[in-house]
């Protein structure tokens, strides 16, 4: 191979090739042609290149002399860190060494090409074309010569293979030349393979004779004359397997290359890139962990590389839906490298979607500073801004994105819903339409273009629509909306004051609903509980058994911390939520980010309103038993017993009454803040140490004025809210009614929970005051009625027989 001498000669020539105006600098414009010049079987687009220059300035930003561009210092460093092949490149481009510039230089490249497959070889009149740019580089690349026969038999074999494939019509998406040369992508984000991703069929005879001769190829690394040279083979192997797309083959090599030198950053950091892509989140944050590890071990050596496995890992825990724990490595690697505006984005993202959205628009109004045509950047922003309330900004953002990239699916289904939240229907109905144009089967976005469609007064598109969706998914709301729908059509309802025609509700103030006897839920506390419910139902905490967390209390090993003067056991957001992860385990990682965001944002940022990042472990688990499965007795039992967790009540069987009266306060400002909003300022400068026995705080916890005796209405909610009444609708939003139904016992009319909590009623139907008796399930209310007929039917017996 060439010494550092001839290297750094080459690259001289090369710089000198590109400094047309002599400046000591290449500037953009010359460095595209640089890139350009040197890969001719690449056609590159304008977006391409702008990605490519962008990396290079950013990563080497210390070698940027102003308005010059990048140094000749610079230039050699990028081809030691593997971004180019210096003689790949020195031969593409037709320069020779003068005599002087070349004594001394290494021939050992040029006689290292033996193998048993030279008969298939293309030889260049200097040297062979490299294919693979990373492959020269000192710092990852090749170090021995027999390395590089193995990568020549390879490229062979595969190139068999895609020969063989093509001619079946089996390979499809073939790519691979986008990846066969050009600047390495070690520091771009190694996780996006772009669209066209090759598909190999891995079922046939011509693979298994490709895995049998790549065996044969491991097997000439695993006998090198030393561990350093089969790393070298089997890495290398990795690489061009990678590069071809050939994932699980390439995890094969990098995971025996692990084997040989554990301490090393690269196998792990690459074998984390394999499972990725195959699809191995959890496997693959742990070879992530190994390469964190390692790299921080290794001192300066691996600093280049560190902020990408930051980003990289940040991205497999967001693939197991650990989306608090990704921020943390986003960060991390935004503070390593404050260029990187992959990873502010990744981390506006991230924060976004855990409700954190004053912090998402500010990391993402940074990446956009770094990087003005970041359409994901523009996307994610404009969904910020949205949830923030600044619609105006938003809408702009989103067409930012669009504009940057016409099918952007995610921009055009979030403008779609925010045009629907401001009641623009049409426009809606076109951002849907779009969508399908782009993403056929998007089922949601036909729904949801149906309910457009409906609000915009097309009924018959609307119903079209909704028949294109059933056909989509067999999901059961919709079949609730063709019902709806047709309900509509009876009525020809309109919105709430809409305009001439018949008004669809009434709201009448809480006065005036009155209940016919004690088991009929007041409104007011169902709307309470039904707010409740619906955070039961976004995080499946009913379905998590409270026992759960009295197996964390149990096995959660917690440090104290003092950083409040008080003894606590606190952790940070992360730590928490990997108890959340194992608490709700049978979440998919998707629906797991959802119910985070929602503890998130209503239970966490009341526990840590210092916002320090840190939480009360005890509190929190007491805050949560609540809302967890099982029987109330057991619910409250565990809250009990997470709040004698706590330091301040260790060694006591019995808790302090402050600590008591804390924690109610806190649960109701938590899960009822109209009211417990007020209560949490009378917290501060209560001293009564007296103690409270488990009894004694489960009357506090079920009084119902200063307690959580709404937990009695939680239960029933629980219990019946999948209860459906038979082919009655609601009288004011014309849904099937499910879960409980409300009757006015005088008008006759029926309501559901929603409207009912809500003093919605029909306008035709209006009264000095509403007298509602509630049904939980149609068989209620068939022995009500039979109840009714037999006692009007002795009633009218009595005078004939007198």
């Amino acid at each position: 191979m060439a010494t550092r001498g001839s290297r750094s000669e080459k690259v001289k020539r090369i710089f000198q090739q590109f400094d047309g105006n002599h400046d000591g600098g290449l500037n953009r414009e010359e460095m595209a042609a640089l890139v350009v010049a040197v890969n001719p079987r690449v056609k590159f687009s304008e977006e391409q290149i702008n990605a490519i220059l962008d990396e290079v300035f950013r990563t080497y930003s210390e070698f940027i002399d102003g308005e010059k561009g990048l140094t000749y210092e610079g230039l050699l460093r990028t081809y030691d860190d593997g971004a180019g092949d210096v003689d790949r490149d020195f031969d593409a481009l037709g320069l020779e060494l003068k005599p002087e510039d070349n004594a001394g230089t290494s021939i050992a490249a040029e006689e290292a090409s033996s193998s048993s497959i030279a008969d298939e070889r293309v030889m260049e009149p200097h040297k062979k074309q490299r294919t693979a740019a990373w492959a020269a580089s000192p710092n990852h690349g090749i170090v021995f010569d027999d390395t590089w026969k193995l990568v020549d038999d390879l490229e062979i074999l595969i190139k068999r293979l895609k020969s063989k494939q093509s001619k079946d019509g089996k390979l499809k998406n073939d790519n691979s030349d986008v990846y066969s040369e050009g600047w390495s992508r070690e520091l771009g984000p190694s996780t996006e393979i772009t669209d066209k991703r090759v598909n190999w069929e891995e079922t046939g005879h011509d693979y298994a004779v490709f895995v049998k001769e790549l065996g044969v190829l491991r097997s000439r690394a695993d006998g090198s004359r030393s561990r350093e040279e089969a790393f070298d083979g089997h890495m290398a192997i990795g690489r061009v397997l990678y590069d071809q797309h050939l994932f699980k083959e390439a995890l094969v090599s990098f995971k025996r290359a692990c084997e040989l030198q554990p301490a090393d950053v690269r196998p792990h950091f690459r074998a984390g890139n394999c499972l990725y892509v195959l699809g191995r989140h959890s496997e693959s944050k742990k070879e992530f962990l190994l390469a964190l590890e390692a790299a921080e071990a290794g001192g300066s050596q691996w600093a280049y590389l560190l902020p990408q496995i930051h980003v990289n890992l940040g991205i497999a825990l967001e693939g197991e839906g650990m989306v608090i724990s990704a921020c943390e490595h986003y960060r991390e690697a935004a503070i390593l490298c404050p260029t990187h505006f992959r990873a502010l984005k990744l981390l506006g993202s991230a924060l976004f979607g855990v409700g954190e959205y004053k912090a998402a628009v500010k990391a993402l109004e940074e990446a956009i500073y770094m990087k003005s045509d970041y359409a994901d950047a523009h996307c994610d922003l404009a969904s910020a801004l949205h949830a923030m309330g600044d619609d105006d900004n938003a809408i702009k953002e989103f067409q930012r994105a669009i504009d940057l990239k016409p099918g952007h699916v995610d921009a055009l289904y979030n403008l779609g819903g925010l045009y629907m939240d401001m009641g623009r229907y049409q426009r809606a109905s076109e951002m849907y339409t779009r969508v399908l144009s782009v993403w056929p089967n998007h089922w949601r976005a036909q729904l949801n273009k149906a309910v457009a469609l409906l609000g915009a007064g097309e009924t018959e598109e609307a119903k079209k629509a909704l028949k294109e969706a059933l056909k989509m998914t067999n999901r059961v709301e919709l079949h609730d909306a063709v019902a709806h729908l047709k309900q509509l059509q009876k009525k020809k309802l309109k919105g709430n004051g809409g305009g001439n025609g018949e008004e669809a509700f009434i709201i009448v103030e809480p006065s005036k609903f009155k209940s016919v006897d004690e088991k009929t839920t007041l409104r007011a506390d169902l709307s309470t509980a039904l707010d409740i419910r619906s955070f039961q139902r976004i995080t499946r905490l009913n379905r998590c058994d409270v026992d759960q967390i009295k197996k964390e209390i149990n096995e959660t090993d917690v440090p104290m911390s003092y950083s409040g003067g008080v003894p606590e056991k606190s952790i940070r957001k992360a730590s928490l939520e990997e108890i959340l992860h194992r608490l709700l385990k049978f979440l998919k990682p998707e629906t797991f980010i959802g119910a985070v965001k929602a503890i998130n944002q209503k239970v966490l940022s009341v526990l840590d309103e210092s916002e320090s990042g840190r939480l009360d472990l005890g509190m929190f688990f007491a805050v949560l038993a609540p809302v967890c499965g099982g029987s109330p007795d057991k619910r409250k039992r565990i809250a009990y017993e997470a709040l004698l967790w706590r330091p301040v009540n260790e060694g006591s069987n019995q808790i302090r009454k402050t600590d008591a009266q804390r924690y109610i306060k806190l649960l109701r400002a938590i899960y009822i803040p109209s009211q417990g909003a007020s209560e949490m300022l009378e917290i501060h400068g209560e001293m009564d140490t007296s103690l409270v026995s488990l009894a004694e705080f489960t009357a506090m916890f079920d009084d119902p004025d200063w307690g959580f005796g709404i937990m009695s209405t939680l239960l029933k909610l629980e219990m019946g809210d999948r209860n459906r009444h038979g082919s009655h609708v609601c009288a004011t939003c014309r849904y099937p009614i499910i879960g409980s139904r409300f009757k006015e016992i005088k008008s006759h009319f029926s309501l559901c929970s929603q409207c009912y909590s809500e003093g919605k009623v029909p306008p035709t139907s209006k009264l000095e005051e509403y007298r509602f008796k509630e049904y939980a399930s149609e068989a209620e209310a068939v022995n009500d009625k039979c109840m009714w007929f037999g006692i009007h039917s002795k009633g009218s017996s009595s005078p004939a027989a007198s």
